[in-house]
């Protein structure tokens, strides 16, 4: 996309002047926001094997129980919307393995609502933990009204540390952590929190 803008700034450079001037202005304008989108700026990411760090940017507007999806039981569900302005880089809750990729089409509804995961397009990512607890999670990736595409670079079998880089879902959207319920699991946010990925804990095991 930065590529297709500078080719169109330079064609606008025929246009005639004061249509040139209001054109370039806009595609400068442009051209900025998409460079502030896709920035990927290096984090410290938060030691610790008790930790479940944030797999995106952006603020939590559910946390609820649910049935686990890809594994038994109830899992706690924390949702994150991104918005436009948010950095979109999708990162891994923890030390883990990927078991398993799934994607699927669907629509473009609003991310901001939790119903959003049951119909949009979306790609889960199940993960098992490579520490104890060694529990199953999952890291679903949501398009949203404006977001068209859900990159994802992990592979199963593959291994990641915490905080790790595995994809990114362009231009405003959604991001959910489910893992099993369990008593010493706590949620270390509240819905309206600020989150950023890999930098934000999210639950702690005690």
């Amino acid at each position: 996309m930065p590529a297709i803008l500078i080719v169109m700034m330079i064609a606008a450079i025929w246009l005639p002047g004061g249509v040139m001037i209001a054109v370039e202005l806009v595609l400068a304008l442009v051209f900025g926001w998409v460079l502030a989108f896709f920035r990927d700026p290096e984090r410290i990411i938060p030691q610790g094997d008790d930790l479940l760090v944030s797999p995106a940017d952006g603020k939590v507007t559910d946390i609820d129980t649910v049935p686990a999806p890809h594994f038994d039981g109830q899992a706690l569900r924390i949702g994150i919307f991104l918005n436009i302005f948010n950095v979109h880089v999708s990162r891994m809750p923890c030390k883990a393995r990927v078991e398993r990729i799934e994607y699927k089409e669907g629509q473009f509804k609003n991310a901001m609502d939790p119903d959003s995961a049951k119909v949009n397009e979306s790609n889960d990512v199940t993960i098992t933990r490579l520490a104890e607890p060694a529990d199953k999670l999952l890291v679903r990736q949501i398009s949203g009204a404006i977001a068209r595409r859900i990159v994802c670079k992990a592979t199963e079998g593959q291994e990641f540390a915490g905080g790790q880089r595995y994809g990114m879902i362009k231009f405003g959207s959604r991001a959910e952590l489910y893992l099993p319920v369990r008593d010493n699991a706590v949620c270390q946010v509240k819905i309206g929190d600020k989150v950023k990925a890999g930098l934000t804990t999210l639950v702690r095991y005690e």
